[in-house]
């Protein structure tokens, strides 16, 4: 049962209430917004609620016991405050949201209903969703590791232990120009075999996206023209003369792991652990069961 201040619930007790709904929202880098579904804005403790912007609420399902609860919120991006370009970045991934009851004619009497994170946002054209989780979303993470034959290290970090700075395994370049939202042209890599980047990661280092990365999904080489193409379209932002570092990508497999990087040693997944077929199947003459290793 969530506890309802004094004050607030004299007013709730009340014949007559001036009730809304306000949403405090953190995203992950500590920007705070305020948004209320009342007809002007209100001041929530130090955050400004801008009214009828950001968000209304849609349609909320409410769980019992450990059953993950989900609240949808939608509305246009009328609010100079909630950015496109952000959205489709991911700034606002995981960012919490809290729920208040609060009584517009007096903000200080309010109640905290819920607090939650975004778990998904959708966009089509000036309208976005976002549908938000409870904490017994949590519950649902996995935890620890699991067993599976690609590896679930990140290439370069300290489970992987492989070098990114050294074998050409990372390159600067600079964007030329823009082909697409997918797409772009950039100098610096003409020394790189086609396909050397594939499923490596850009890092932009300068331009307005400075700091934010992006997936490649493949690298592309004809001559001395050379180009890019991401998994994810690329922010409008992203503009002839913005520099960027990027890096190899491992496709996590114990081949990969053995032959490109020589590091089987730190490989991070159970290659060697039959499947579902192996367990499964029954011997016969085509089947060499010797105890060798499944992968090579």
């Amino acid at each position: 049962m969530i506890p309802v201040p004094a004050a607030l619930a004299a007013h709730l007790d009340d014949t007559t209430t001036t009730l809304c709904h306000c949403w405090l929202l953190t995203r992950r880098d500590g920007m705070t917004l305020g948004f209320t579904d009342h007809d002007r804005a209100l001041m929530v403790g130090t955050v400004n609620c801008e009214p009828a912007s950001g968000f209304n609420a849609g349609e909320a399902e409410a769980a019992l016991g450990l059953e993950i609860g989900t609240d949808v919120i939608e509305g246009a991006l009328s609010s100079t405050r909630v950015d496109g370009t952000d959205l489709a970045a991911g700034l606002y991934d995981g960012a919490e949201i809290s729920t208040l009851l609060v009584n517009w004619s007096e903000p200080d009497q309010r109640v905290v209903l819920r607090v939650a994170t975004i778990a998904r946002i959708e966009q089509a054209d000036c309208a976005w969703r976002a549908e938000i989780e409870d904490l017994a979303a949590d519950l649902g993470v996995p935890r620890g590791r699991l067993v599976r034959r690609h590896c679930d290290a990140e290439l370069g970090d300290a489970r992987c232990g492989v070098d990114l700075t050294s074998g050409g395994r990372r390159a600067n370049g600079s964007v030329l120009e823009r082909r697409g939202p997918f797409e772009i042209a950039v100098s610096g890599l003409g020394m790189a075999p086609q396909g050397r980047f594939n499923g490596g990661r850009l890092e932009w280092t300068s331009g307005a996206r400075a700091g934010d990365s992006a997936e490649v999904r493949v690298h592309m080489r004809a001559g001395s023209d050379v180009s890019l193409l991401t998994r994810t379209p690329l922010p409008d932002a992203i503009a002839a003369g913005d520099d960027f570092t990027i890096t190899i990508g491992c496709d996590k497999r114990f081949q990969t792991c053995k032959a490109v990087f020589a590091n089987a040693v730190n490989f991070r997944g159970f290659p060697h652990l039959p499947g579902n077929d192996a367990a499964y199947t029954y011997a016969h003459q085509n089947i060499t069961a010797d105890g060798g290793p499944v992968v090579p």
